[in-house]
């Protein structure tokens, strides 16, 4: 008995798929998995460092602003406005942890030790920084430098302007070198 071309091309599309052909797009669909999940992986560890990017950005200027500040409101004086060791200087040199800031107020001096570490607070479940279930975050892995260093033009030493670098240095779970976030900038004598 003769089969018809139509009966033909129907019995070839019944037959379904081969279990090679399923073993195949298993595997092509786990490797697609597979990539996605190591892609999800670095958004996470790029989401967490950037989180601590910023906090190394916001460090360095609260640094840098409170300089600012001890000087405008007088508390401290010009001589003042240098790293210990330097001519009356306050500042201490080489990095240091995140503390607070000690009895006088300003950031980065010797008091700041006594004052025990800057931890920041995140809220809690109610969403509301500021109530007792905020959460505490140690800043343990990072460390602040302040340097503050004579300004020449020309070879000759200007008197009333001062450089302010502060650096910030810190881990992130994704580096196993320390990361480093640097401001600059000048600050005069004159208010």
């Amino acid at each position: 008995m003769k089969l018809s071309k139509h009966a033909k091309l129907h019995s070839r599309n019944d037959a379904g798929f081969t279990l090679i052909e399923v073993l195949i797009s298993m595997f092509i669909l786990t490797i697609g998995l597979l990539s996605l999940l190591g892609v999800l992986g670095l958004a996470v560890s790029a989401t967490m460092a950037s989180e601590e990017d910023g906090i190394a950005k916001q460090l360095a200027q609260d640094a840098f602003e409170n300089i600012y500040t001890a000087r405008d409101s007088a508390n401290i004086d010009w001589p003042d406005v240098e790293n210990t060791g330097a001519a009356g200087g306050i500042f201490v040199p080489g990095f240091q942890p995140i503390n607070n800031a000690g009895n006088d107020g300003i950031i980065g001096t010797a008091d700041d030790s006594g004052a025990g570490a800057l931890a920041l607070s995140l809220p809690g479940p109610d969403g509301i920084t500021g109530t007792a279930d905020d959460i505490p975050v140690p800043l343990t892995n990072f460390k602040r430098q302040i340097s503050i260093t004579d300004v020449n033009s020309g070879g000759s030493l200007v008197a009333n302007l001062k450089t302010v670098t502060v650096t910030i240095q810190y881990t992130t779970p994704r580096s196993k070198f320390p990361k480093q976030y640097v401001l600059s900038g000048y600050i005069s004598q004159y208010r």
